[in-house]
């Protein structure tokens, strides 16, 4: 064996060159990808020492960049919510009304005037049960018809994308990496294969300039082309052209059907839910315009509902407890309202059919457009992703110089 490396080491030595060229070519790749994403936290010591994944790191601004792409090209909140009947509304809601109507009058009436409650004859309390769950459809209904005129008033969607994106940074992630798999599986693979034919033509250099440099600056060099031209051949030609009769296209751009499955797919499960966005609509800035909005509509529905039995309560009340105890009803319903509107969620969901929109509106998209659903999470910052994998490369560089060539 000792014969065999004297004989045969220094064109082991030279032979090693594509290897570690090819293996350097694919850690860059991988690691450059990983920095990419993770850590989802900055980890180190601020701000001098440490890093945080380039996407965690700009999760809001990617949250806009992401909800700008989609409320331009797949989905128009109008539209959306054009497609819910008022009526229909009403009617998933309906056995709700019956419980509402009694549980809202009597725990009101209870807790603010219980003698007087107690004295008002059961028919008539019967009576104002009914009247109010009878009217409670027509009430929801117009509220639905107004809520639908107001949508972009009452419901911001891009704050409801980027407080979900940003309080779930490994959701963004995930999004990324499963809608680019392929794409990300080919810079890792490519970097060993261009890594290596680019470590042929540097042990041909290394041959006849065996500098000290020679190895660092080869490594650098390759760090930078792999992950540059990994990155050109996923996203280019973005048009398919043909060059002396076979075909080239940017991978992602092959897999545009695929890839707007998988989308469609994460945006209706983790993002685009009808529960998120009645959440967003009660819960965010918004929230004041839509309960100004219910507010006008259930006020009227209360004193229609009343009806001839308003005489009796403000008999019995008295105008001024009337009008108070109105106001703690209101305040009921909006307290009511997230749990009373959870069966309307499954009928939302299906006639809105939003995986279908979001995958249809994709797979229709152009090239060019299509390319603007991944192509920010590198541009954002492409020539830092590229940097890392050259100062790897270059740092594999010295240490193939000292071990393998004593230095």
């Amino acid at each position: 064996m000792t014969e065999f490396l004297d004989a045969y080491g220094v064109y082991l030595q030279f032979l090693s060159i594509p290897l570690v060229s090819g293996i350097v070519g694919w850690g860059t790749n991988v690691l450059a990808l990983k920095m990419t994403f993770y850590p989802l936290e900055f980890w180190g010591i601020k701000p001098f020492l440490g890093w945080q994944g380039i996407i965690p790191s700009k999760a809001e601004k990617m949250a806009k960049i992401s909800v700008n792409l989609w409320t331009t090209k797949l989905v128009n909140v109008r539209e959306l919510f054009a497609q819910l009947e008022p009526s229909q509304v009403a009617e998933e809601m309906r056995p709700q009304f019956d419980r509402i109507s009694k549980e809202i009058m009597d725990e009101v009436m209870e807790k603010q005037s219980p003698d007087i409650w107690r004295r008002i004859p059961e028919s008539v309390k019967r009576m104002t049960y009914a009247r109010i769950s009878r009217d409670m459809p027509e009430v929801v209904s117009e509220i639905m018809s107004d809520v639908k005129d107001n949508i972009e008033e009452v419901f911001n969607i891009e704050e409801m994308v980027v407080q979900r994106l940003t309080s779930d940074k490994q959701l963004m992630v995930e999004m990324f990496l499963n809608c680019g798999k392929e794409e990300f599986k080919f810079i890792e693979r490519s970097g060993f294969y261009f890594g290596f034919l680019f470590g042929i033509a540097q042990m041909g250099v290394w041959y006849y300039f065996p500098e000290w440099w020679i190895l660092p600056l080869a490594g650098l060099i390759v760090g930078y082309a792999t992950n540059w031209l990994a990155l050109k051949l996923i996203f280019e030609p973005v048009e398919e052209k043909s060059v002396l009769g076979m075909k080239f296209q940017g991978l992602f751009i092959k897999r545009q059907n695929e890839v707007a499955e998988e989308y469609a797919k994460m945006l209706t499960e983790e993002i685009f839910t009808f529960d998120r966005i009645f959440a967003a609509i009660i819960n965010g800035s918004t929230k004041e315009r839509f309960v100004n909005l219910v507010l006008k509509h259930a006020e009227r529905g209360i004193d229609e509902g009343v009806g001839i039995s308003k005489p009796v309560v403000n008999l019995v009340a008295g105008k001024r407890n009337y009008d108070k105890m109105k106001n703690v009803v209101l305040d009921k319903v909006i307290r009511e309202m997230p749990s009373s509107v959870k069966p309307v969620f499954s009928y939302a969901d299906e006639v809105m059919d939003l995986e279908t929109v979001f995958r249809t509106k994709m797979q229709a998209l152009s090239p060019p457009e299509f390319v603007g659903f991944l192509r920010p999470v590198f541009q954002e910052d492409e020539l830092k992703l590229i940097l890392i994998g050259a100062v790897l490369g270059m740092a594999a560089g010295f240490a193939q110089l000292y071990f393998v060539f004593g230095g």
